[in-house]
């Protein structure tokens, strides 16, 4: 197993496997994504965002990393972190703990560009979901109700995030 950015090649693998991510989200809770722009991730892979998770020679997961989020963190956002966002995993893989894979690479990565925490946010409600994030070393810090969302992925729009970080320092 590795992990490496995305390239172009990779953005009808990543849709798919969003689109299967979501498939999947609407089985287990009642918020879940409702898509997303083609440029957004195709900008993500230009700046070196965009990652995946390779076993077997094939694309078993996929998720992207951000510097800054301020719509969802309000004033944390000034705290030198890594956001991670939008983990979907091959349902043919899933169950291979790619969460924790992705914890331990992005605590590495963090360190070495001077992050003090990893961060990620996911919409509230789900405490199955919250309790494995926890159980992967996150601590909870609440629920956050999103303001202005323009400018986030429809998902948000009018909700509210449970929010987790790590802190590394």
């Amino acid at each position: 197993m590795r992990i490496e950015n995305s390239t172009l090649a990779d953005v009808d693998t990543i849709f798919k496997l969003y689109d299967e991510g979501t498939h999947y989200q609407k089985s287990v809770a009642k918020k879940h994504w409702q898509g997303f722009e083609r440029s957004l991730v195709e900008n993500e892979i230009k700046e070196k965002r965009q990652w995946k998770i390779i076993a077997d020679e094939q694309v078993v997961c996929v998720f992207a990393i951000a510097f800054n989020d301020p719509l969802i963190w309000k004033e944390k956002d000034n705290d030198p972190a890594v956001y991670i966002h939008r983990i979907a995993t091959n349902p043919l893989f899933r169950g291979n703990s790619y969460v924790k894979h992705i914890i331990t690479w992005a605590k590495e990565y963090a360190r070495n560009i001077n992050k003090d925490f990893i961060r990620m946010d996911t919409g509230s409600g789900n405490e199955r979901l919250n309790n494995y994030y926890i159980s992967c070393g996150f601590t909870y810090l609440g629920i956050t109700t999103l303001g202005d969302s323009d400018g986030l992925p429809a998902h948000y729009r009018g909700g509210s995030s449970s929010l987790f970080e790590i802190r590394l320092k």
